[in-house]
């Protein structure tokens, strides 16, 4: 993504309940993904009772095309719900039917299907169909817990924008996510699929929205009329759910030994040796000779950002810390 100079000046941050919504209908649907968010998963069990999500899952291929009306950049910084439910809802349908027609001719069959034909048929009415499903996976998956979840992403938001005050877009990009690289006045953003495209901004800015349920993603999208958009993982993800019980940080402790353990536990988010070394009070050789075990184990992963190597768990660390079971 090239950035010109009104770009720059129209690069913002926004929080958007519509987005965490259908990102948290994917994770539904992405096991080896679930990750940080099992306790959360268990947990909602029986809400899934009864929640029909066929045709929202449909238009979700992965990798592929979302429509761009499920959720479209929010036109300010925290919207409600029932705002940007409203938006949706007011899409109009012959440009809901091409943009569902693109997404379909991502799944072999799909255009074909039952459920495809309709809505291709009934732009309309597949409008409001995936507006009133929607509405009911709100209600069923994140409501719930949307005070929490909005706290967490206003704080990464106070997060970015400091760093960006402090370093320009540098010293932010530098510290989002591994995905994305600024130089040379261009932003580059390798998400799963396709090499992307070269993109210019042309002056509509850059729109950057953390996630709760992205994570370990990044997403960009969003073609005109709208303006272009980063979605990333929130920091502090790890520490969102319920703790270990005692009984699991036990086990962890007769399996791991105590520091190895404590180490595992505490990486809620990307640290570095130094910092796990203070947060712990051991010395960083023996800290670095821990993080070397648990990572030949395959429960903590590291990347290098600019001279510091970052660790962080692995859903399988994850897994182990939270006393859970990895699903598929």
């Amino acid at each position: 993504m090239h950035f010109g100079t009104e770009d720059l000046l129209r690069l913002r941050f926004a929080v958007s309940p519509l987005c965490q919504t259908h990102e948290a209908v994917r994770t539904l649907r992405r096991p080896a993904r679930h990750g940080y968010h099992l306790p959360w998963l268990r947990r909602i069990r029986g809400a899934l009772a009864g929640l029909d999500l066929s045709e929202l899952s449909l238009l979700m291929p992965s990798p592929g095309y979302t429509p761009d009306f499920l959720g479209p950049p929010p036109d300010e910084p925290c919207p409600s719900f029932q705002d940007e439910l409203a938006r949706m809802r007011a899409t109009d349908p012959a440009a809901a039917r091409a943009e569902m027609a693109n997404s379909l001719a991502c799944t072999p069959g799909a255009t074909e299907s039952p459920i495809g034909r309709r809505m291709l048929a009934d732009p309309a009415w597949a409008v409001r169909r995936l507006a009133e499903a929607t509405e009911q996976a709100w209600q069923a998956l994140v409501a719930p817990d949307w005070p929490r979840l909005r706290a967490l992403l206003e704080a990464d938001v106070a997060l970015r924008s400091r760093q960006l005050a402090e370093g320009g877009l540098e010293r932010l990009f530098a510290d989002l996510r591994p995905e994305l690289s600024w130089a040379d006045g261009a932003l580059t953003v390798r998400t799963r699929g396709a090499e992307p495209p070269l993109q210019r901004l042309d002056g509509r800015g850059l729109l950057l929205m953390p996630s709760v349920f992205v994570w370990p993603d990044v997403v960009s999208g969003f073609a005109a009329p709208w303006q272009p958009t980063v979605i990333y993982p929130a920091r502090g993800v790890g520490g969102l759910w319920q703790r270990p019980s005692p009984r699991a940080a036990e086990a962890l402790v007769r399996l791991l030994g105590p520091n190895r353990a404590a180490i595992l536990g505490g990486l809620t988010d990307p640290s570095s040796t130094t910092a796990l070394a203070e947060r712990h009070r051991l010395a960083p050789s023996s800290v670095s000779a821990h993080l070397a075990v648990l990572r030949d184990a395959g429960l903590v992963s590291a990347r290098r950002q600019g001279r510091l190597v970052l660790y962080e768990r692995t859903p399988l660390g994850i897994a182990l810390a939270e006393g859970e079971v990895p699903a598929g």
